[in-house]
């Protein structure tokens, strides 16, 4: 599947390339193209220096925490659930406490410590793999509900609306939550159709539906608080849980009699070794994104839109913010730059503006998460795994068009 996508992406961008030359005559798209070959291959070394110290840092306070039995209570905590979700996963494996490390983190808006847990569970599971080079099917469970991007606070977006001068820069969180939800829920569904996966057991609608009452009873909570409260609440939420986490580990080490320093040694040693073999990986998939951008094929999709839209006399507002909807799904740089430009050229509190952060809030960069965590364990034919994380995104797209139209529209 990847083989197929990614030189889809170059024959696409060939063909609008040509097109762009031949009809409108401009000869610069093709240096455009060039340059960004260059540009995505800088940019993935950057990417990657930056994930040396992340990768480093988290497996390292991981490796005390597998070692203080922390991921294994985890696992035994989660086994029905998973026995059901991932049946081709053994029971109390350390595999299930790191995908709850990993899930918990994204929730709370830690991608800096999700994508290195993430990496480390993925490992795990591809310990349990017949067949290296395909992905099993609860590796793709894991990360189709990865790419689905559950956050619970998402602070990041709350910064970037607060720099760019919002009044209520929390003002996004409800639909956010509301979008997400929906994006998750489909993903899980996906799946599910997709492996046969009962989720009307039992067990699953108990945890299934104890999920949706504690997501409902932060949404009530958070809705009662002012725009300045939901602000703060979520940063010290966020940075507390982080920090907390981390003293946990050592805590619970110490008390267990742990070598706290040369545990977190080792495993930063191995978050090194991860790192190094996701360079080629991501330089693919960053490169053939660049092409494509540059290439204008993009664009001429967006104006089909806009043109489509028009002739059913709907309302277009939204195609403004579908540039961060398209770019989302492949680069989250490229996405955050459309949602920050919106926000300039329209106004912050503008519909396309406010739109373009619930998408960025809603969905998630589907084919870098594909490329690094495939990609850290070698893993070539993903079967499913990408049509069911777009189906996922387009939920979340979806989704946030609805909710935004509900609440600002």
């Amino acid at each position: 599947m990847l083989n197929i996508l990614w030189l889809a992406f170059f024959l696409i961008a060939a063909v609008s390339a040509l097109g762009r030359w031949l009809i409108l005559g401009d000869a610069n798209v093709f240096a455009g193209m060039v340059t960004s070959l260059f540009d995505m291959a800088r940019l993935s070394v950057e990417v990657m220096v930056l994930m040396f110290g992340t990768l480093t840092l988290w497996l390292g306070f991981l490796r005390i925490a597998e070692a203080a039995g922390l991921v294994e209570w985890l696992a035994r905590f989660l086994g029905p659930l998973f026995a059901r979700l991932m049946p081709g996963v053994p029971r109390n494996h350390p595999a299930i406490g790191l995908i709850t490390l990993n899930f918990a983190a994204n929730g709370l808006g830690l991608d800096n410590a999700a994508t290195p847990i993430g990496l480390r569970a993925m490992r795990e599971l591809q310990k349990l793999n017949p067949t290296p080079d395909t992905a099993t099917n609860a590796q793709i469970l894991f990360l189709v509900l990865n790419t689905s991007s559950l956050t619970l606070l998402p602070v990041t977006l709350f910064m970037y609306r607060a720099q760019q001068g919002a009044a209520d820069p929390a003002m996004i969180f409800l639909p956010i939550l509301l979008a997400t939800s929906a994006s998750t829920l489909a993903a899980l569904l996906a799946v599910a159709y997709c492996q046969r996966l009962r989720l009307q057991d039992p067990v699953v609608l108990a945890w299934l539906g104890g999920g949706a009452l504690i997501v409902g009873g932060f949404m009530a909570l958070l809705a009662g608080l002012s725009a300045t409260a939901i602000t703060a609440l979520s940063s010290l939420l966020g940075n507390l849980t982080l920090f907390g986490i981390i003293i946990a580990f050592l805590t619970v080490g110490a008390w267990r009699r742990i070598k706290v320093y040369e545990q977190f040694i080792e495993g930063a040693k191995e978050g090194f070794d991860i790192a190094k073999s996701l360079l080629p990986y991501l330089v693919a998939m960053l490169c053939a994104v660049g092409v494509l951008r540059e290439s204008g094929a993009l664009d001429l999709f967006l104006d089909g839109i806009r043109w489509s839209v028009t002739q059913l006399g709907w309302d277009t507002r939204f195609v403004d913010a579908l540039p961060t909807a398209l770019m989302r799904p492949f680069s989250g740089s490229a996405s955050r730059a459309m949602m920050l430009e919106a926000m300039s050229h329209f106004g912050v509190d503008s519909f396309p503006a406010l739109l373009s952060a619930i998408l960025q809030g809603s969905t998630e960069t589907t084919f870098y998460v594909v490329a690094v965590y495939f990609g850290a364990v070698g893993i070539s034919r993903v079967r499913h795994a990408v049509g069911c994380a777009l189906l996922s995104d387009l939920a979340g797209m979806l989704a946030s068009i609805g909710v935004c139209y509900w609440f600002f529209g």
